[in-house]
């Protein structure tokens, strides 16, 4: 499916008094995940321990 389609569907599944920021918010959203999904196919993603190590740096 394109882009273009899963914008059209989405869209379509929205309620008739949706606004625009409620069509960019949820655009946005289906790209954050999307991307994300992306990340994961291709191996960039950290382990949980990872994650803390790199977290203990900023939270002291």
């Amino acid at each position: 499916m394109t882009t273009k389609q899963k914008a059209c569907e989405l869209i379509a599944r929205m309620p008739e008094e949706s606004t625009f920021e409620d069509i960019q918010y949820h655009l946005y959203v289906l790209e954050c995940i999307e991307r994300g999904e992306r990340d994961i196919e291709n191996g960039k993603t950290l382990t949980h321990d990872e994650v803390e190590r790199r977290l203990a740096k900023w939270l002291k």
